[in-house]
């Protein structure tokens, strides 16, 4: 995130009606981004053009869209694919 010098209580904001949206797909595969979804990797900016942005709260999968098969979600961080492997298909958190 960026810093907040100057930021107070009481100063005039602006209401986008808008979800904070993040990129998703294939562009965002082995890239680091940061919470607000912009790219702290080096590599250049991410275009969005191709396979979109999704907001980052919104309604979980429907039960009869997630599969049967246990399988679980890779996260590619030992730590947590060992001690709180998470199940693919679901929300976490």
């Amino acid at each position: 995130m960026s810093a907040t010098d100057g930021l107070m209580r009481g100063m005039a904001v602006v209401n986008t009606n808008a979800a904070m949206n993040v990129p998703v797909g294939t562009i965002t595969l082995g890239r680091i981004f940061n919470v607000l979804g912009e790219p702290v990797d080096s590599m250049g900016d991410v275009s969005t053009a191709a396979e979109g942005t999704l907001p980052i709260h919104r309604n979980a999968p429907a039960f009869v869209d997630l599969d049967t098969n246990l399988a679980i979600f890779e996260s590619g961080i030992k730590v947590v694919d060992l001690l709180a492997p998470y199940r693919r298909g679901g929300k976490i958190g």
